[in-house]
């Protein structure tokens, strides 16, 4: 994944990630104590609801700090490491289930990514999954590749973020057939005192790595200040996120 998560910060600061993923639990049409894997966990307050809601969980994700807290939280569900294209699991399951993780895996791994979602599920069991789609935060990303390239520097767009068709299609070729898919606009407020530079901070790590800290502050002082007109309302700052929600049956 593209990127190195501080659990605490995201647990504390960013908890509408997993609050906004509740509502996603309703494409779940499996019946309660089918078996459920919640595919980047993460801090495991999905995967607690999963459990709340009948089903048999378990939980795995790619960050050890992540999985350190989820453990901690929640002591009473199995929670283990892996790599979301390259996972197995001893006896396939009913459901995966995955909330704003797919966007992190590189555009060249996606397949990989089906491919082992669709073995790791019982025939005619279901994928349910949201993440971001084509043009999530892209007032963001787009005045940071500005004060990139006004000095001299390249800004890597990392994310997969995806229309309806390119999505479907590699579903489709690898034994997943969608009967649900929806691209929406969900303009995302941040918590109570944290601006668009905290939201930076966690979720576009990657392109300031071995930037010097001066000319990243720099930087992020910038993009605040080109931003704060159309992002930031009465002190409020909202990010203008795309997502993709689909569902989609093993053949």
């Amino acid at each position: 994944m593209n990127i190195e998560w501080n659990a605490t910060n995201y647990t504390n600061h960013f908890s509408f990630v997993h609050k906004y993923g509740e509502d996603v639990l309703k494409l779940i049409d499996a019946p309660a104590g089918s078996r459920v894997l919640d595919l980047g966990c993460g801090n495991g307050a999905l995967t607690k609801k999963l459990q709340e809601l009948g089903f048999q969980v378990q939980g795995m994700d790619a960050s050890s700090e992540m999985l350190h807290v989820a453990r901690q939280n929640y002591p009473d569900i199995r929670f283990e490491k892996g790599d979301a294209t390259q996972f197995t699991l001893q006896d396939p399951v009913d459901v995966i289930f995955s909330n704003a993780v797919f966007h992190w895996i590189d555009a060249e791994k996606q397949d990989a990514l089906a491919a082992h979602i669709a073995s790791a599920l019982k025939p005619g069991g279901t994928l349910v999954c949201e993440f971001g789609g084509k043009n999530c935060a892209e007032s963001v990303h787009a005045v940071l590749e500005q004060c990139f390239t006004a000095r001299g520097l390249h800004y890597p767009r990392i994310n997969y973020f995806p229309t309806i068709a390119e999505y479907t299609a590699i579903l489709e070729r690898n034994g997943l057939r969608p009967d649900y898919a929806v691209l929406f606009d969900r303009p995302t407020p941040q918590s109570p005192g944290k601006t668009v530079v905290d939201w930076i901070e966690m979720f576009v790590g990657e392109p300031f790595r071995g930037m010097e800290e001066t000319q990243k502050a720099e930087i992020l002082q910038e993009t605040e200040n080109r931003l704060r007109p159309k992002l930031c309302n009465d002190g409020k700052w909202i990010i203008d996120y795309v997502r993709i929600r689909v569902r989609a049956r093993k053949i």
